[in-house]
Formats: structure tokens, sequence, C-alpha cells
């Protein structure tokens, strides 16, 4: 019997074209799932079989666990404690095995060995050819589609599939049978069964893969992509960078007649593409992104990595966008948080602005009006400044004289001293879990304690609202909080 089996692997070994060592443990695995069925339990079945004498062992195993970690799977696990007592220098995630009676091949049954056995090598064909075609470091994926498989689509390039999931299509495509289908390469799950490279069409980065393609000057180096942002099969914006001053980073990607962008543009359904010169300035490059729009003026607040972009009437919808596409996408490209506002809007936020530093200077320092309006005047904003500028710059205000600006900063120091003690006093509420939350730094923490969230369920609780407000977060950011926060309610329920 053990020279018939080395016979049949030697056999389909060669007619497969496959290693003897991946048709040896496909009948290991037979064996091994046979073995399973003569037990009551979940057990872990371990079958080896001599790649010279075709003889063959079996085992079942327990796979050692932390003694804290308790037994998830009784029948296939055992705790350190109690494999130490058979084995003294076994270790966690190592494995204690007992021989017990191996399954005559017999009976298997032929027909459930042979389905295990061609299925493994199915499995390696697969992925022989499925690494065969990443070693070409292609990155955009170029097929026919072949079937639809609950609302994804499968496409085909020669022997390797590609799925093309519903929420990566471009909406509105009507994609069909052999029709022509290029897509970028976004990862590999080899635990997809059939077509485990997953792509997309709807990604911003098939979108420069395309501008790569047709723009040479990209792939020699002369210009460079910096970021892109799309709102798929409608409109886009991509922002480039030249590293040659001989060559127009706009006009080079665009082409001769628009040859460039509209091959990309016909490529993605009629998407229309805005480019944009990338700047290391972040006001400038704001402004470019909201093209075709025309900016008054920006006020950059680098703390909420946000911008107030003021824009007159004429320009306000243009800023905007049908549904807010145009701020929406110069976000995405830039990312800065933008807030259009016209004159109007502007002046009045700056009032309310002006209003609450007044309002901070006259309580903390003990000032009325009119030096609190000097402070402002001459670009004061907060305690810090009053208190650490340098005192040169403070004795060049006119209204001012040395004791004045001595007696200012100290009255800051004080106020600022004042405010992180009663700043560590409320931190001091803060519980255990909430300070141990990943994602929470020192100030957040500080600033949740001083809104009365002292917690995990208390953040937990929130609104995406209601800790923006608190935090000056963008909505992105706090509902990832609030859903790391929540994680602890979910960790004992059933799948």
């Amino acid at each position: 019997m053990n020279r018939e089996m080395l016979m049949l692997v030697d056999a389909i070994s060669r007619e497969k074209n496959v290693e003897r060592d991946v048709v040896f443990g496909a009948v290991e695995s037979a064996l091994a799932q046979a073995t399973k069925k003569l037990y009551a339990g979940d057990v872990d079945i371990r079958v080896a079989i001599d790649r010279d004498s075709g003889a063959y062992e079996t085992f079942r195993r327990w796979h050692v666990v932390p003694d804290e970690a308790g037994l998830q799977l009784p029948d296939q696990e055992i705790l350190l404690f109690e494999a130490k007592e058979e084995v003294p220098d076994i270790e966690v995630d190592e494995y204690i095995e007992e021989p017990v009676e191996s399954l005559p091949i017999g009976r298997i049954g032929a027909m459930a060995a042979k389905q295990v056995i061609l299925q493994k090598i199915r499995d390696a064909e697969r992925e022989m050819l499925l690494n065969d075609f990443m070693s070409r470091g292609e990155k955009i994926f170029t097929g026919t589609v072949k079937r639809l498989d609950k609302g994804d689509i499968i496409v085909e390039a020669g022997r390797v599939e590609g799925r093309l999931r519903r929420s990566e299509m471009i909406p509105k495509e009507n994609l069909r049978n052999g029709d022509r289908v290029r897509a970028m390469i976004m990862e590999v799950d080899l635990t997809l069964r059939g077509a485990p490279i997953i792509l997309s069409r709807s990604a911003p980065e098939f979108m420069i893969e395309l501008f790569r393609n047709e723009v040479p000057e990209i792939e020699q180096g002369l210009l460079e992509i910096k970021s892109c942002a799309r709102d798929p099969g409608s409109r886009a914006k991509i922002a480039v960078l030249s590293h040659d001053k001989r060559v127009d980073p706009i006009g080079t990607c665009v082409g001769v007649r628009g040859t460039r962008v509209n091959a990309v543009t016909n490529e993605l359904a009629g998407e229309r593409v805005d480019i944009v010169l990338w700047s290391e300035d972040p006001a400038q490059f704001v402004i470019g992104a909201l093209a075709p729009a025309n900016v008054s003026s920006i006020v950059v607040d680098e703390e909420k990595h946000a911008m107030d972009v003021v824009v007159d009437e004429e320009n306000l919808a243009i800023a905007i966008g049908r549904g807010g596409q145009n701020v929406r996408l110069a976000s995405d490209l830039t990312g800065w948080k933008i807030n259009i506002m016209d004159a109007n809007e502007s002046a009045q936020k700056q009032a309310e602005e002006t209003s609450t530093i007044r309002q901070l200077f006259m309580e903390k320092l003990d000032v009325d009006e009119e030096i609190a309006d000097i402070l402002i005047h001459e670009g004061f904003t907060s305690l810090e400044e009053v208190a650490y500028v340098p005192i040169a710059e403070m004795l060049e205000i006119e209204s001012f004289d040395e004791d004045t600006v001595n007696e200012l900063r100290a009255r800051a120091k004080d106020a600022l001293l004042t405010m992180e003690i009663a700043k560590e006093e409320s931190v001091e509420s803060v519980s255990q879990d909430l300070r141990d939350l990943e994602g929470l730094t020192p100030d957040l923490i500080a600033k949740l304690a001083g809104s009365g969230v002292n917690t995990r369920d208390d953040l937990a609780d929130l609104a995406v609202d209601e800790l923006t407000e608190i935090t000056g977060q963008s909505a992105d950011e706090a509902k990832a909080l609030i859903l790391k926060a929540r994680e602890h309610w979910f960790a004992g329920s059933p799948e």
C-alpha cells in the first residue's frame, strides 16, 4: 500500500507539474480530515508521511496557550502549566502531540481523497500562476469581464482572475460579460476563492497610475503627482509638481489639444479632471485647489489644521460646488479642512473670536476693555503670547510703559499656572481605562476631562459632533475615536 501511495504521488506530481511535497501535503490533509471524523469533538489531527518509504504516522495535538488566556477551544488547546507537567521546557504556541491509530488508506474512500488532493493541487497551481503574474510588477490589471459574483465583477486576464467589488466600480458604469476592463490592483487576498486580486476603478491611485501611463514625464521623474481626490465618475482633482523648471506641469498633463487628460477622462466614464499646481505653502495650495473660484482672503488655523476661505458672492457657489463637491475635493486633495464663507460671515466670525479673546484677557489678566483691545490690536491672541513673547516686542507698544508690560506678563504667567493646576486636577478624575485608550494624547484627555468626559463609557456615549466640538478634531478622527472607545462593548459578543 505504501509503495502504491508513492507511485500515485509521483504520477500526480508529473501530470500536474507540481512538487511532490505539495501532493504529499494533500494526502496528509485528506488522512487528517478523515481521522477527525472518528472523534466527537473538534480535535486537531496531524498526519506525517515519510517521503521515501510512504509509511505514515498520525498524531492528535494540542496548542499550548497562556494560563491567563483560558481555553477557547478545549478540544484543541492546553494550558501552559498543564503542558509543562508533560514537557517541562515547552513554551506557549508550541504543541503537545500524542500518537493515535492511523487510518488505513483503503477506508478513506477513494473519491474523498481524490477531491482533497485535486483541490490542493488546484490551489498550488493557482498560487504559482498568481506569483508569476505579480512578479511582473504591474499596477493596472487589464482583462475581460468573465462573470458576476454576488454583485462583484470577476475580471479575467489569461488564467488569473481579479475581483472588482460593486463599491469600487464607477457609479452608473454598466459592465457586461466580455467587456474589456482596466482597474487598479489594490491588494492580493489569498483567502478568497477564485479571484484573489482585489481591484478598484474608483480609487485615487487608479487615476494617478493612468496619468503615469499617459504622461512620460512622470515616469522620467520630471513631474510628480503629489495627491489626488476623486468623486468617481463625476469630477476629480490632482496636484502636480514639476522638478524641472522647463516643464509646465499643468500643460504637460493636459497634453496637446487635451489628448492626455482626455484619455484619462474617457477611461473613467467621462470624469472631469482639474489639474492643480502643488505648492509648499498650504494657503497657496488651497487657493489653487478651489479653482475655478477666486479667493479673496484666507485665515489659517494651524492648531485645528483648518482654513477659513473668504470669497465674494459671485464666487461662493463656484467655490462650494454642486452638493459641496468642489470644496470637498479641495479638502481631500490638500488635507486641510476648508470653511468657505463670504465677507459678512468672515467679519462676524472674526468679531466673535475677538470678543472671546477680549473676554479672556479681561478675566485672566484683570484688565479693562481698553487694555484688552490694545493687546488684540497688536496681534496678541493668547495668554501664552502675552507671557512669553520677547519683552522687547511688548515694549514697542506705545500705549504701554515698562511697568505695565512687566505686570501684564506676570499676570499672564500666574493665570497660565492656575489653569495648568486646574487642568491637572481635572485630569486626575479621568479613569485609567480612558487614559489607556489608543489614540488619546494628554492634550485630548485634558480637553475631555474639562468637558466632564472622565470614563471610556462617557466617550463612547458621545455623538461625533459633540466630540469634534470638545476636541477640535475632524469628523473622521472623532468617529474613529468613538468607535475605538466602544470596542469593549462588543468584545464578548458572539460572532
